[in-house]
């Protein structure tokens, strides 16, 4: 029994298949787009409570369509967020036809766990990594050789300092199923992970550089976590062999049993000793 279907379509149907999933992405992040824009309001209220706890309790705008645009954008990474399940859904039945049932079992399970190990990126960056940036860039408020320093931020520059914390801590929580997957497919190895610990270093620093604000603070509250999740990966990969093994090892006796049985079974007596005998 063949694990794919070698059928061959032409390529008109292909094309009519990518654009019936295309069309279902389109309706639902349209959907959720304008649902969430209706509640555009309360999300931003969400967002700003990490800014309300560190003390600033103003946001202001200077152009007179800013208020509207965030709320446009706020709605839309909203929308983004929420149907995500759908646009991964309708890639994966675009794409898992043309796979094999082993290529199918290895992926699904790295496709399942993308949404939460986003979500707990995007909850630690709200939860903890938010509050204390605020606070820290926040403390550069007071008087300044007998001038007022104030922060004024505008709501233009909250929402892409949240939507940069939550999508860029987000987006480097996945760095464990990256891997795992580059693993699997044969790229590399997990004694090669191992051997690169110091470029992971570095490679977390560049990642923070570029996803967080440009401050000391911000950086090692994504590098340190990130390079955790490095080690995670190392660990999962290890125990995945470890189980892996471990599997094999029970399965190989039973074969052995098995074919020692068979063998009995078709295997041919001793020859009766010349004179009769038992």
């Amino acid at each position: 029994m063949r694990d794919i279907d070698e059928r061959k379509a032409p390529l008109l149907d292909h094309l009519i298949e990518l654009r019936r999933r295309l069309l279902w992405c389109a309706a639902s992040l349209a959907v959720a787009f304008f649902t969430c824009l209706y509640f555009a309001r309360p999300i931003f209220a969400i967002l700003v409570q990490p800014l309300l706890k560190a003390g600033q309790g103003k946001l202001i705008y200077t152009d007179i369509f800013e208020a509207f645009f965030v709320e446009v954008k706020v709605a839309f990474f909203a929308a983004l967020m929420i149907s995500f399940p759908v646009l991964a859904t309708q890639i994966w039945r675009f794409v898992a036809p043309g796979m094999y049932v082993k290529e199918k079992k290895a992926f699904l399970p790295f496709l399942l766990m993308t949404p939460f190990f986003f979500a707990a990126g995007a909850s630690f960056a709200y939860f903890l990594a938010m509050p204390w940036a605020l606070h820290f860039l926040l403390s550069y408020q007071g008087n300044i050789g007998g001038v007022q320093q104030e922060a004024l931020p505008g709501v233009g520059n909250y929402l892409s300092f949240v939507m940069r914390f939550l999508f860029g801590f987000g987006v480097a929580f996945l760095l464990p199923v990256l891997l795992m997957i580059l693993e699997r497919a044969g790229i590399v190895t997990r004694e090669q992970l191992v051997k690169s610990r110091r470029y992971a270093v570095v490679g977390s620093a560049a990642v923070a550089a570029v996803l967080t604000p440009p401050d000391v603070v911000s950086m090692l509250l994504l590098l340190v976590p990130l390079y955790g999740l490095y080690e995670f990966a190392i660990l999962a990969i290890r125990l995945t062999h470890w189980r892996a093994a471990r599997r094999a090892g029970a399965s190989a006796p039973n074969a052995n049993s098995t074919n020692d049985v068979q063998g009995a079974q078709t295997s041919e007596g001793p020859e009766t000793p010349p004179g009769g005998g038992g």
